[in-house]
């Protein structure tokens, strides 16, 4: 297994289009830190030596509203209040001050996660050719002639694929940390970040939550990209495999809430799900959702897509 592993990622860097890809997310990367180092310039935060007061206002402020709303459509506005009073109140029993030091590289490194979708750009690229540019270039019968099962053959192009997903994420998170450090450099004084989940808050160092923060937003990557597969598998066409990833990477989530504004069954869709931060540091797609369901209802697609690209590839009639 390991060396078809390794034949399938040495196919992946013989093609230029890889190292294009690999310079594009250090180029997007680095033209964001010169971004925001320019803006940054000659912008100072002051430093407010009466914060405790200033959180119990805020609270006060923030019960008030409370009493004031009424009907569902206040429900999201509502469960950002209650999260932000409970944090606040966690600030004052520990202490916590909310001053906010200057820009470091940890701020980058949360900001740099948008390119995550970037990095799931070029890992669905790579996952809808692996297995369709096999057929279109005929070279699926010298795999297929040797005597290696062929779920052995898939399983490596598979594994590869999601070498390939952590190889741009471990790349972005890197380079974003060294770069940050460069530009912005670390904050001198470790303060915590305030976790919130379930009502209660913990405290986590900014490496661990960035970790948890980059993982839960790549859901979608691997999601997208298991799918891109699965097409690619079944219909042996990367055109197809990476047009319908592509569009729902962009649109999925967007049309899954509108129907969620609507239909409580939208909460069996894929895009409801995919996004695991919304019990972190947001309010679920649909009333009802917990973690729980959602961690189901992930497993339970990415079983269907694995299914159907080992069962049909294995199925298949190559010289058809």
């Amino acid at each position: 297994m390991l060396k078809l592993v390794q034949n399938e990622w040495m196919k992946i860097f013989n093609r230029p289009g890889t190292y294009v890809m690999l310079v594009l997310l250090v180029l997007m990367v680095s033209v964001m830190g010169a971004v925001i180092k320019y803006q940054e310039n000659g912008v100072k935060i002051p430093n407010n030596d009466n914060w405790r007061s200033g959180l119990e206002e805020q609270n006060k402020s923030f019960k008030q509203q409370l009493e004031e709303m009424d009907g569902a459509g206040y429900k999201e506005a509502k469960e950002h209040i209650k999260r932000q009073m409970v944090i606040n109140q966690y600030r004052l029993d520990h202490n916590i001050s909310p001053n906010q030091e200057e820009y470091s590289a940890w701020d980058f490194v949360k900001d740099a996660s948008n390119l995550i979708s970037i990095a799931g750009l070029f890992t669905i690229i790579v996952a809808a050719g692996i297995v369709a540019s096999e057929f279109n270039w005929g070279t699926i019968k010298l795999l297929l002639i040797r005597p290696i099962s062929r779920w052995k053959v898939l399983l490596s192009k598979y594994l590869t694929v999601l070498l390939f997903g952590l190889m741009m994420l471990f790349i972005l998170f890197v380079f974003s940390t060294l770069l940050g450090a460069v530009l912005f450099g670390f904050p001198e004084a470790a303060s915590p970040y305030l976790n919130y989940f379930n009502g209660k808050v913990t405290e986590q160092t900014m490496l661990v939550h960035l970790i948890i923060f980059y993982g839960l937003n790549s859901i979608t990557l691997l999601m997208l990209s298991t799918m891109a597969f699965m097409i690619s598998a079944v219909f042996r066409n990367s055109s197809l495999a990476i047009g319908i990833s592509i569009f729902l990477m962009f649109m999925g989530a967007q049309g899954t809430r509108l129907l969620a504004m609507k239909f409580d069954w939208a909460k069996y869709i894929l895009f409801a799900n995919t996004d695991l931060m919304q019990y972190f540091e947001g309010v679920p797609m649909v009333k009802g959702m917990t973690l729980t369901f959602s961690t189901i209802m992930l497993i339970l697609y990415y079983a269907l897509f694995i299914f159907l690209a080992f069962y049909i590839f294995k199925k298949r009639d190559v010289a058809a």
